[in-house]
């Protein structure tokens, strides 16, 4: 038994009532195993602005650092488009929250549900049994080098963003996705664009040279281009792939998709000492307020948020089987829903889910 410090942080659209469902996941993993989490609720995204002039108050990040564990809904939206970039959702709360804990590896498991199999756009023989693990560098890159905008004297301006990646930075998220194909089928793909970008070209050094580290693991390397058409050629080449931050977020995405829907992938966020867990969709604000979104991710992050920042293992996989065990029943959200199964909303298939833990 044990106590734990979460902080809750359900953000714009969708996200409180994604971020609901997945408490009742983790309240009943409480009574079943006897530990006590203790929630506390910041405001973030848009909802942030609105309330206190920026995405990232002061408040929620001393709080995020006061607790062992972070559990985000999602933010952003139009409402908030037009606010200088500084200042939006997304460019102003998470990647400043991100490089404030020091959360330089975005975890995100991509699996097929044998209930779902049927919800992909790809064929069931391509991605039966499907397992991958995507490790995306997530505090330098693109999103992080300089960048700007230089009017020209001929007319038209000048804009540039620079990738720029420090050795030790490679190394880190390296180490992390050897250890991590270890612990699987021993497999990792590296992934990069090393015969156009410099960066890209002492990636691929640095992985090389930790590779002897780790010698039960077979490595390969594969261009961003390539790997983007094997994912939906023949995605059970892959294990666990590791690549930098701009490609991560693009292959993270269409590797998602292999499962049928945005709404069933959870990721995790670590590094630091304290990791943050968020589904890996929007905040679909076209069917906010509706009932309508799949919080099965969301419900999958607190579950990854169990394993890798409490070390609860089997509490993880006691969501886990329940999450199987309602798909199995035949139960889905609109997202999922095909001919001869049960519809149901975001709250019933939350209390169904915090049901099948108590029972499992």
């Amino acid at each position: 038994m044990g106590s734990y410090r979460i902080a809750v942080l359900p953000g714009d659209g969708i996200g409180p009532e994604i971020i609901g469902q997945a408490l009742k996941a983790l309240k009943s993993v409480e009574k079943k195993f006897g530990h006590q989490f203790k929630y506390t609720e910041g405001l973030i995204g848009g909802s942030g602005y609105d309330a206190k002039g920026h995405p990232l108050p002061q408040e929620t990040l001393e709080l995020c650092h006061a607790s062992d564990a972070i559990l985000f809904g999602a933010v952003g939206g139009p409402k908030w488009d037009s606010l200088p970039v500084h200042l939006r959702p997304e460019a102003g709360a998470l990647l400043p929250l991100r490089k404030e804990l020091g959360l330089y590896a975005n975890i995100r498991p991509v699996q097929v549900f044998p209930a779902l199999i049927n919800a992909s756009t790809l064929k069931p023989e391509v991605i039966e049994g499907l397992d991958i693990m995507v490790i995306r560098e997530l505090t330098g890159g693109l999103y992080f080098g300089e960048k700007g905008r230089e009017t020209l004297q001929e007319g038209g301006i000048r804009v540039y963003d620079t990738m720029e990646y420090k050795t030790y930075e490679i190394e880190r998220i390296a180490r992390l996705a050897f250890q991590m194909a270890q612990k699987r089928r021993k497999k990792l793909t590296s992934v990069d664009k090393a015969n156009v970008l410099e960066t890209s070209r002492h990636w691929r050094e640095v992985v090389n040279a930790m590779a002897p580290e780790f010698p039960d693991v077979e490595l390969d390397h594969m261009y961003i281009d390539n790997c983007s058409m094997q994912l939906v050629r023949y995605p059970r080449h892959f294990d666990v792939i590791v690549t930098e931050n701009t490609f991560g977020d693009i292959i993270s995405d269409q590797a998602s998709q292999l499962s049928g829907s945005l709404g069933m992938l959870a990721s995790a966020s670590i590094g630091g000492k304290i990791g943050l867990y968020e589904p890996i969709h929007g905040s679909a604000p076209d069917i906010a307020g509706m009932n309508k979104a799949n919080p099965i991710a969301t419900i999958l992050s607190a579950a990854m948020l169990l394993k890798y920042s409490f070390n609860l293992d089997a509490e993880c996989e006691a969501i886990e089987k329940a999450v199987t065990g309602v798909l199995d029943m035949g139960f889905r959200t609109p997202d999922l829903m095909e001919d001869g199964k049960k519809l149901v909303n975001t709250d019933e298939m939350g209390d169904m889910v915090a049901e099948q833990i108590l029972k499992g």
